[in-house]
């Protein structure tokens, strides 16, 4: 008799940063004997730990881990990367065991991997210097008037539904090389058909009143800086240009050290614009009708008894 193939089942945890999502990603992963895939876009880097909060040793070793800190800063590594990677790593995941663990705070890189990004073509590094050189030379309006001209009905949605991408200089350069390297408009590669998945996603969100989730940002950038973040960044000073080191921790305590603003104020600055960050994340995940939200402080069991209602 054919043995009956069983529905794979991807538990994918979501919530603001400092909530407890490492924490619940282990007991869970204990529980079903699965894997943990990390999506948290700064995790990745083998230079950011500190500051990106990457899991003890302790925490490691209680499950298997993956993409925690497998790249370089100095890689150029993006979500399309991620994409490729991750999902035939999935593949090989759920031919040992049909549940497996997703965990991180990076939105987008929960899309790429439960549904996928529309696939663009490469941009040459020549149509690349071609559009930075004219946009040197004549600024935003070279933008606006090479993107009206390339792709006039896109131009004109965005004029309608989103103008702050009218003025966002990286996006438009960015609409600008597609349209010019394939020869096409840009909006003819949104909404092609996505990549099905041989796996069905439960997404669960942790969250926290709002003054409850401030006092554990407070209380995690204070531990951070604790276990030498500062000397952390100032390790990293000589390549703080790069993408990967735009981020909340690594800015604030670069401008210290260039003598900028007080190391107090560098300090209040991070804790600061992770209380925006985190609000971002809420917004971003809340848009998810289908992701189960629980208190961060609900018991395990709960959790448990709503997941095996699937997995069983």
């Amino acid at each position: 008799m054919e043995k009956l193939k069983l529905t794979n089942y991807l538990i994918v945890i979501v919530g603001p940063t400092a909530i407890g999502k490492t924490a619940l990603s282990i007991q869970l992963a204990k529980y079903f004997k699965c894997d943990i895939v990390s999506c948290d876009s700064r995790q990745f880097f083998k230079e950011m730990a500190v500051g990106t909060a990457v899991p003890s040793a302790a925490e490691l070793s209680q499950a298997p881990h993956h993409f925690i800190q497998n790249k370089s800063i100095t890689e150029n590594y993006n979500v399309g990367d991620y994409e490729r990677e991750v999902l035939p790593l999935l593949d090989d995941l759920f031919s040992q065991n049909n549940v497996q663990i997703v965990v991180g705070g990076s939105g987008l890189y929960v899309n790429a991997i439960i549904k996928g990004f529309d696939e663009f073509p490469d941009v040459s590094d020549e149509i690349k210097s071609e559009i930075n050189a004219r946009y040197n030379e004549k600024g935003i309006e070279y933008l606006q008037e090479k993107l009206q001209e390339l792709d006039p009905d896109y131009f004109d949605f965005l004029q309608q539904n989103n103008p702050q991408t009218l003025v966002n200089q990286q996006r438009m350069k960015r609409f600008i090389g597609v349209s010019m390297a394939a020869k096409a408009p840009y909006s003819s590669f949104l909404n092609q058909e996505k990549n099905n998945r041989n796996f069905t996603p439960i997404l669960i969100g942790l969250e926290a009143p709002r003054e409850e989730m401030y006092q554990r940002i407070n209380q995690r950038v204070d531990l951070m800086m604790n276990n030498g973040l500062l000397h952390e960044v100032a390790g990293l000073k000589s390549h703080q240009n790069l993408n990967a080191l735009q981020t909340v921790g690594y800015r604030e305590l670069f401008d210290y050290l260039d003598e900028k603003i007080s190391l107090e104020d560098a300090i209040e600055e991070i804790k600061k614009n992770t209380r925006r960050f985190a609000k971002r994340q809420l917004t971003w995940f809340k848009r998810n009708e289908h992701t189960q939200w629980f208190s961060y402080k609900e018991p395990l069991q709960n959790i448990l008894n709503y997941l095996n209602e699937f997995t069983r």
